[in-house]
């Protein structure tokens, strides 16, 4: 038996960690002295210690350990573990981005002496839209379920023999934005105008093109909001992206290439 100094030293912890994991539950001493409150270990217990902080390494919660260590399907864990897998790669490849950003941002500030330099680099126009016959799902949605849409819509593509055309897109009805619930339609432009869902009209619009990750769209959308404030127009219509490069043309966010469109009118 260890007490809870010795089995602090031997897995690396702290012992205010160590009463931590004891009082949720997470990692019991093997033995509490009655008459001292000693906390002692087993040996045995040092593996479960450092699969825990194994797991933790990985990113799981307190609570999403707590539930592993009870699991006994092997099957269950090592789902556990690759979608855990799966979402570190996403987190590094975002982390990617983020950190090629920053360098331009900071190449720009350097040479320009302007820190929203990287606000001004957009060129916005009036445009007349294309008319679009498209698949679509409308409802409200968050962020992360834009994937889960798309991949419904491919699906109908494909099993009821239809052609795409290769452009897809979203339009955004809320007045506010929310990650996690607004009203937004996904679309998928296709050839068969009649069996299609909808044909989106043409409309005048403020366009501008967004190069780059989806991350800072934000960015192209100020830039329009403003260009159509400056030049006398007024908002007429849900504001739509049209994804001319994606993930599906170009594996680097850095190749991809969104069309902003806003409807507007002359006030």
């Amino acid at each position: 038996m260890l007490q809870i100094g010795a089995f602090s030293k031997v897995c690396q912890v702290s012992v205010k960690t160590l009463r931590h994991y004891d009082s949720i539950g997470l990692l019991r001493p093997a033995e509490v002295d009655a008459f001292t409150g000693y906390r002692y270990y087993a040996e045995e217990q040092i593996d479960r210690m450092n699969y825990i902080q194994r797991l933790k390494r990985y990113g799981f919660s307190l609570e999403e350990i707590a539930r592993l260590l009870d699991v006994s399907d092997q099957t269950k864990l090592l789902r556990a573990l690759r979608e855990r897998q799966e979402q570190l790669t996403r987190d590094r490849r975002e982390t990617d981005v983020i950190l090629r950003e920053l360098q331009t941002h900071i190449s720009m500030f350097e040479r320009t002496g302007d820190m929203m330099t990287y606000q001004k680099n957009y060129t916005v126009s009036i445009k007349e839209s294309p008319a679009l016959s498209v698949l679509a799902s409308r409802r409200v949605m968050s962020v992360d379920d834009f994937g889960r849409c798309y991949g419904a819509l491919f699906e109908r593509v494909a099993r009821e023999h239809l052609t795409p055309t290769g452009l897809t897109g979203s339009r955004y009805f809320d007045e506010t934005f929310d990650h996690d619930a607004s009203d937004i339609e996904v679309f998928i432009g296709v050839r068969e105008e009649d069996r299609a869902d909808q044909t989106l009209p043409a409309q005048t619009c403020a366009m501008t093109v967004h190069r780059g990750g989806y991350s800072t769209l934000n960015e192209a959308y100020g830039a329009v909001v403003r260009w159509i404030a400056e030049k006398g127009y007024e908002i007429a219509g849900a504001p739509f992206d049209l994804y001319v490069r994606s993930r599906f043309d170009a594996p680097s966010p850095e190749d991809w290439e969104t069309e902003v469109w806003f409807p507007v009118v002359k006030k």
